[in-house]
């Protein structure tokens, strides 16, 4: 009984790493093209670029989660105590990774869209005033 167990368990882990895998390569591959757009065809405020972080961003928190499954399920069969703190040593560094990940992305999403915008602006304005009022 405690082989078959074994054999599922080991064959979710695998699919659930390939699903994060594949998630982590596409996000990349999205995060390479949109930057390579960004700098060819920069855009004024960096909206584009802003836009392709947090993409990037969401695409790798997925993968981190599902590499954190597959790690909580490899601990079910962990035959030693070494690969249990192997294990657990991976799921500490993804889950902090996950934080700040999740963390940058926050700030990111409650920061105005317009807050560099405006700034960028005021400062011409007042070059613009001080320019025409000396």
């Amino acid at each position: 009984m405690n082989e078959w167990l074994i054999l599922i368990t080991n064959h979710a882990v695998v699919v659930i790493n390939a699903m994060a895998f594949l998630m982590i390569a596409y996000g990349t591959i999205e995060a390479f093209l949109r930057g390579l757009r960004a700098m060819v065809r920069p855009s004024a405020t960096g909206r584009e670029l802003r836009h392709g972080y947090l993409r990037y961003a969401r695409w790798l928190i997925s993968g981190l989660t599902f590499q954190l499954a597959a790690d909580i399920i490899e601990t079910a069969i962990a035959p030693s105590w070494d690969d249990v703190g192997r294990l657990a040593a991976i799921a500490v560094i993804r889950t902090f990774l996950n934080y700040f990940l999740e963390r940058d992305l926050k700030e990111i999403v409650e920061t105005p869209k317009g807050q560099t915008e405006e700034a960028g602006q005021s400062k011409v304005t007042k070059q613009g005033r001080s320019q025409a009022d000396g």
